[in-house]
């Protein structure tokens, strides 16, 4: 971030400035008085930096603002995101799970053929999608903790940017 100063006059004694100063992982702002000697903090963005590719960033807000159900992974498989609609049919909210690793959400979530055989984890659309690099798409059987068995379609794609980045997976889907 590119430090900023705001002027702002009201009359010729009464001059503050604001100076924001990047200080390490966050952003420090500063009031400072013309007549005063001391500069004191006013306000700290404790917020973490973004360490994903603008393109995940942009998925999540994407997958945010639509109505069907919708699951992101990186390139290691961790579920990174899942959006409101998706929320209803996996019966649990984002904010309360969080990241989770890739042996630990396909646990919570058990998949199904359609003859209701398991699904073994490396043969699942979204696992598929990031090993293999190629779209799939199926119809299966998802249960996520002791809650009734739901007949979904999934699609799951490979999410590649520019220069052929792999950057992780999308996964949508929805009950038949």
């Amino acid at each position: 971030m590119v430090p900023f100063e705001k002027v702002n006059d009201s009359g010729p004694r009464a001059r503050s400035r604001y100076v924001a100063a990047q200080s390490g992982a966050r952003n420090v702002r500063y009031q400072t008085d013309a007549r005063a000697d001391a500069v004191a903090p006013c306000a700290v963005d404790t917020a973490p930096k973004s360490t994903k590719p603008i393109q995940i960033i942009l998925a999540r807000q994407l997958a945010s603002s639509l109505a069907m159900p919708i699951l992101l992974v990186d390139t290691e498989g961790t579920l990174i995101f899942y959006n409101e609609p998706a929320e209803v049919i996996l019966d649990q909210r984002f904010d309360e799970t969080g990241e989770m690793s890739a042996d630990e959400w396909p646990r919570r979530f058990a998949l199904a053929d359609e003859e209701r055989k398991a699904i073994a984890a490396e043969d699942r659309p979204l696992m598929v999608a990031i090993t293999e690099r190629r779209p799939i798409s199926r119809t299966v059987w998802m249960r996520c903790g002791n809650r009734e068995w739901r007949n979904v379609h999934i699609t799951a794609l490979p999410l590649i940017g520019e220069a052929k980045q792999f950057l992780g997976a999308m996964m949508v889907f929805w009950e038949v």
